[in-house]
């Protein structure tokens, strides 16, 4: 069967009538076209075009050739609780019959393969903290919940009571999508809250990522709230993360690789993990200033991870240096069991292509340089970024970092650079309020 038989037979099993045709920029912007089915044909076939300078971040002029998104259809997701008859299916944008290099998903998926010609499938799964906000009779941005006052709100059972029909309605969608949703919480901010879902392959839980974000938006504004990712968008709050659980597995066995095998002498550290898994935590260190930069990739960021304090509970929940421990949420590289680890890194404002595609990265180096960890607790002695400027600066000084961004073409590393040096100038330049004009929506 063609793929094109695939994506009208999907169409036509789930009841769709129009497509999102879907990708993202390397800010994370979500760009689409709605396609009906009467036309799945030649979106399957031929993809449907835009004009790439006006998508945004994408590395295009207004000279340039259409950028045609072609339909990745194993990611084809009904959204009949948005609107009835909807669906997406993320895309791949190709230029004149070849693959993007600046669309962060063909970024990924070259990773991905080069994680396989050394023998490793990665997986992922990612935690989406958020707020739900409203304006207020004065204009202000406040909690949703107007009796979201707690001092600290963190997992109140009447909090997540009173977002009862927002947080079931997610729940319920995930699950609908086979997404295995098992957790709902309100998080150490007023107005803040997480929805976890099973982990899966990398290419997967970021198409996931992208999707639930598109899904919260539009399902709170129905609502007459804000749902924003903004890395920090109350000084006296906790920030919203984007932590990213990684592993690997065989691809010829499926067999995981991170846990210390039965018996054996391998765990040098003793958390119960592999060699070859803690060389993949060290890589990470090695290029964690650098890192910051693609998982922590806006000015409001570092308001997130430059705090001391921010919130009644007495923690950032964000971290301070690159360095590594056990069940310990104060490391950036967290390991609470034998089959991942936790990336704290990142937040909201990340896009989940490029960051998982950098980590992943970072830890093949570190796998492939034979990288050892020091004592638990600690981490390179390496400075961790002040502001956006120190992270790009770091970016553009690390190969294998930078060459993350460059997998699938030359050019996208420099250009993503060029763009967060002018995001940080401008926002220094700007009058008040532009902070938040600048992030609230926009991820």
């Amino acid at each position: 069967m063609t793929d094109t038989l695939d994506l009208a037979a999907l169409c036509e099993a789930s009841g769709t009538k129009f497509l999102l045709a879907l990708f993202v920029d390397l800010n994370g912007k979500p760009c689409a076209k709605l396609v009906p089915v009467e036309a799945v044909d030649e979106l399957a076939t031929e993809g449907v075009g835009f004009a790439g300078y006006a998508v945004g971040a994408i590395g295009q002029e207004p000279k340039d050739p259409d950028l045609m998104a072609i339909p990745d259809v194993a990611s084809f997701t009904p959204v009949p609780f948005v609107k009835k008859g909807l669906a997406i299916v993320h895309c791949d944008p190709h230029v004149e019959g070849k693959p993007w290099p600046f669309a962060p998903r063909v970024i990924l998926k070259q990773v991905i393969a080069k994680a396989a010609a050394a023998g490793f499938a990665p997986y992922a799964g990612a935690e989406v903290e958020y707020f739900l906000l409203k304006y207020d009779a004065a204009g202000a941005l406040v909690p949703a919940d107007s009796d979201d006052v707690a001092a600290q709100p963190c997992y109140d059972a009447r909090g997540v009571t009173r977002m009862y029909d927002h947080l079931t309605s997610i729940s319920t969608a995930m699950n609908q999508l086979g997404w295995g949703n098992y957790a709902n919480d309100h998080e150490d901010g007023n107005g803040q809250f997480e929805q976890n879902f099973q982990y899966a392959d990398a290419l997967t839980t970021a198409d996931r990522v992208v999707t639930l974000r598109y899904l919260l938006n539009v399902l709170a504004q129905e609502r007459g709230m804000i749902a924003t990712f903004m890395p920090k968008p109350f000084a006296n709050r906790t920030g919203s993360g984007l932590h990213l659980h990684l592993s690997l597995r065989d691809t010829t066995t499926d067999a995981p690789i991170f846990p210390a095998s039965s018996g054996g002498d391998e765990d040098s550290v003793g958390l119960g993990l592999s060699k070859t898994a803690y060389s993949f935590v060290a890589g990470i260190l090695k290029h964690a200033t650098a890192l910051q930069a693609v998982i922590a990739p806006t000015v409001n960021s570092y308001k997130r991870t430059g705090q001391v304090a921010s919130s009644a509970s007495g923690a950032t929940w964000a971290p301070k240096l690159p360095t590594y421990g056990g069940n310990d949420r104060t490391h950036y590289v967290r390991i609470p069991d034998n089959q991942r680890i936790e990336l704290r890194g990142g937040d909201g404002a990340a896009n989940p292509y490029l960051a998982i595609a950098a980590a992943v990265d970072a830890g093949l180096d570190g796998i492939a340089s034979g990288l050892s960890l020091g004592e638990v607790g600690t981490g390179p002695e390496t400075p961790f970024p002040l502001t956006l400027l120190h992270a790009v600066e770091a970016f553009e000084a690390d190969d294998i970092v930078k060459g993350t961004l460059d997998v699938a073409g030359p050019g996208v590393a420099d250009y993503f650079a060029s763009l967060k040096k002018d995001e940080f100038f401008a926002y220094h330049a700007a009058v008040s309020g532009w902070e938040h004009d600048r992030y609230l929506t926009a991820f």
